[in-house]
């Protein structure tokens, strides 16, 4: 049985005590929703440590939202993975279509920060999905292909078993619109499809989250869906309440 994630992407939102403030919100609600689900939290780098240390003992991992292709040296500004590793986290966010549109991440790029990644033992959430023009265009399937097939097809079978996938419809993020159920369920099929293309039966293990303005009052609707194993959420992980009841929606 897949796992169910609800990950809290916390972007560049929070001051370090507003953080901690926060996780004490998760961890005192997290008793009143099902075992079965895994809550993962992201705060920016600055609060890592002590988010880390506030859900000590708690079973919510923390995740970075991003790391250094690099493994060391002269990269003003930049956060290794071994240095996330050394905190505490499990998980890193890479490839967030924000870190594509602002920051012109590229395969190339994403290639070395998994392999830094999987050096340090993380688990990389990988992002995939597709803006507007090309929705609209009908080339969603062929953009979520591509940038599948130009990353995780360069993974063995063994990094394979500990990757996350999340599916983000680029035009739902921070827009207020949402993809609908069906449309989750299509193109989460479809990437399970091209997963188990190279990857075979393995793929039916793979958790594949959906990203795009999910929140309490949507999320069960989405989450019944067969290929929907979780969210990668926004706005909605800022506020202890909406976060656990998207949890809850399981």
């Amino acid at each position: 049985m897949r796992k169910k994630i609800v990950a809290g992407n916390w972007k560049m939102n929070t001051l370090p005590a507003e953080g901690v403030e926060l996780a004490k919100g998760v961890a005192a609600g997290k008793g009143e929703v099902c075992d079965s689900v895994n809550f993962i939290v992201c705060p920016p780098f600055t609060h890592l440590h002590s988010v880390i240390e506030t859900l000590k003992g708690t079973a919510i991992e923390v995740g970075a939202q991003d790391c250094a292709t690099e493994v060391k040296g002269a990269y003003t500004g930049e956060v290794a993975a071994s240095m996330i590793a050394a905190l505490g986290c499990k998980y890193v966010i890479l490839g967030h279509s924000e870190r594509r549109q602002y920051y012109g991440e590229t395969s190339e790029s994403l290639n070395k920060k998994m392999a830094r990644a999987y050096e340090n033992n993380l688990v990389p959430i990988y992002c995939v999905g597709e803006n507007l023009e090309e929705r609209e265009a009908g080339r969603h399937f062929e953009v979520c292909k591509q940038q599948i097939e130009e990353v995780v097809f360069n993974l063995s079978e063994e990094q394979f078993a500990k990757l996350v996938i999340a599916y983000e419809p680029v035009w739902a993020i921070g827009t207020g619109k949402t993809a609908t159920a069906d449309q989750a369920q299509e193109i989460h099929a479809y990437i399970r499809e091209v997963l188990r293309s190279k990857f075979g039966a393995a793929a039916e293990e793979c958790p594949i989250l959906y990203g795009g303005s999910c929140k309490p009052s949507n999320a069960g609707e989405i989450f019944s869906k067969a290929d929907v194993d979780g969210g990668l959420i926004g706005g909605a992980a800022l506020k202890a309440e909406d976060f656990l009841g998207i949890g809850k929606a399981f």
